[in-house]
């Protein structure tokens, strides 16, 4: 998974791309961290197979809308779809802790098991948000678009205590970028049928 996630990346060409790949292998827990405490991909590993599970079905979602709707080809790119999905959720490498929990068994014996919590005090930014700053402060070029679908792909979930603003840039963003739509599909696809939770 990791071999196939840095090639995809590479495949892109893209400037600064190398300064993320090296923070992603030597920098973070990436390619190790769950993608979530409690729901889908909550176990070691869920976290990268999460971002090629969501770029792998964006690449599916935008081949099938190009052939039903070839202008989007130039709205988007595949490249822009490798950026956008493989990294909407980098947010979440060097947050997530290693615990151990108790549970009720079937027997009603308590048991303990190892699962995760989160720690964002290292860089208390946000969701959407905080993969862009991080991207850009490694150096990656991104296009306004794959800012708009990193940013957004939460959409309401990431409203920040619902004000009107964000409201009202999250439906600008999304009549303005048909990118985000794929991603968060694409998300919501992988997250919800595509992924265990355990």
């Amino acid at each position: 998974m990791k071999t196939k996630i840095i090639q995809l990346l590479r495949s892109t060409n893209r400037e600064g791309l190398e300064n993320v790949i090296t923070w992603l292998c030597e920098k973070s827990d990436f390619f190790i961290a769950p993608a979530s405490t409690a729901f889908h991909g909550n176990y070691t590993g869920g976290l990268a197979e999460h971002s090629l599970n969501v770029c792998e079905l964006a690449i599916d979602v935008y081949e099938m809308l190009v052939r039903r709707k070839p202008e989007l080809k130039d709205t988007m790119s595949k490249e822009n779809i490798i950026i956008a999905a493989l990294l909407h959720d980098i947010c979440k490498a060097n947050i997530y802790k290693s615990v151990a929990k108790k549970r009720q068994n079937a027997a009603g014996y308590w048991e303990e098991y190892n699962a995760f919590t989160v720690d964002y005090s290292e860089f208390p930014v946000g969701h959407g948000e905080k993969s862009v700053i991080r991207l850009l402060q490694l150096g990656l070029q991104l296009t306004d678009d794959e800012i708009l679908a990193i940013r957004w792909h939460m959409t309401a979930w990431d409203l920040a205590f619902q004000d009107s603003s964000s409201k009202a840039n999250l439906n600008l963003a999304m009549e303005k970028c048909p990118l985000l739509i794929v991603i968060k599909t694409a998300d919501g696809l992988a997250s919800r049928l595509f992924e265990e939770k355990k």
